[in-house]
């Protein structure tokens, strides 16, 4: 995805290409916001630019502001196969990034470019860096290697410790009204909306609900069991001491946790923006501050059936779900407990 094809009224977006084109690029930004995927997308793109072979360029100096996304370097950091670029993600039963992985990526940026770009290394929920591994990355973010780029990602950057926050510039990506949501999940939040209002209303109603997230869930999360164990070097290597494999099957398995967490709260996140627009159409209708336009009509539809109180509850029900999540609580029934309180 290029700069050009993001909304043109975010601003952080034109502020990343006035920075590329006076070649003035910080060594570590901060990228905030409500949407993660959205702010991966913005990192990716600026990696896909710093490295690209035939770059759009701009100004007297003829600066690179923008990738082809045709290259060989665009396509295999589409595809997270650059050599040059990293992503770091929660990955611990704790669900925190730890000391470990800032050392690996410490090690890395440290490195020479293998292609002579840019050494790009993202943290993605960057406010899940846990004590020790914020302090180690610190003296990285205080001396920062040549021709590399930290970018962190944070929904909760209050969590950041300041003396990380005062190194970055930050950049936030939130309120322009857009939600990034892959095909699948647009199609099954499309699905989830029409239940909603063709379904019984009650009890029975909600359960339904229920067991249409849940079963989404369980596609999504086979999907990841099943992408992340074909990268895996289980897949490749058969003869290892028996202590290389428990790590490697450890690695694999809490990746595999921490992209579903991800994908989960992605998932929810939707649900949640869908049932804002419910509250926007009851306090003012129209389409105009909508995230989800093309759910207008069954938006309105159970607007007419709740009264704002009901559809503020909603929000604050869901907000309450996805924290609760957060602590490894168990999910289904949290879930349940969540959607039971809905009033649809």
């Amino acid at each position: 995805m290029a700069f050009a094809k993001f909304p043109e009224q975010e601003q952080s977006i034109q502020l990343l290409q006035r920075s590329l084109e006076r070649g003035r690029l910080a060594h570590a930004y901060l990228l905030t916001g409500d949407d993660l995927l959205h702010l991966e997308a913005v990192a990716r793109t600026l990696a896909m630019t710093v490295n690209c072979a035939q770059p759009v360029r701009r100004g007297d100096a003829g600066a690179a502001v923008d990738c082809c996304g045709r290259c060989s370097s665009c396509r295999r950091i589409a595809e997270d196969n650059h050599p040059d670029i990293g992503w770091v993600r929660p990955e611990s039963k704790m669900r925190v990034i730890t000391i470990d992985q800032v050392r690996e990526v410490i090690q890395t940026v440290n490195l020479k470019p293998a292609e002579g770009g840019f050494k790009v290394s993202v943290l993605v929920a960057a406010d899940r860096l846990n004590v020790a591994a914020a302090n180690a990355f610190l003296k990285t973010l205080e001396e920062p290697p040549p021709r590399s780029i930290l970018i962190l990602l944070s929904r909760e950057p209050q969590r950041l410790l300041e003396t990380i926050l005062s190194r970055c510039l930050r950049l936030n990506f939130a309120g322009d009204g857009t939600l990034m949501l892959g095909p699948g999940e647009r199609e099954w939040l499309h699905g989830f909306a029409e239940s909603c209002v063709s379904g019984k209303s009650g009890l029975l109603g909600r359960y339904k609900l229920l067991g249409l997230l849940l079963s989404h869930l369980a596609t999504v999360k086979a999907e990841i069991e099943k992408t992340l164990t074909a990268k895996s070097p289980l897949e490749k290597y058969d003869d290892v001491e028996p202590a290389l494999r428990e790590k490697w099957e450890d690695e694999l398995a809490a990746a595999i946790e921490s992209e579903y967490r991800a994908r989960r709260a992605g998932l929810l996140m939707a649900v949640e923006w869908w049932l804002r627009d419910v509250w926007c159409q009851k306090v003012a209708p129209g389409e105009d501050l909508l995230a989800l336009p093309e759910l207008a009509a069954p938006s309105r539809v159970i607007a007419g059936r709740i009264s704002a109180e009901e559809a503020v509850d909603n929000l604050r029900s869901l907000e309450q779900t996805q924290r609760i999540l957060a602590t490894n609580a168990q999910e289904s029934l949290t879930l349940e407990v969540g959607l039971l309180k809905l009033r649809l």
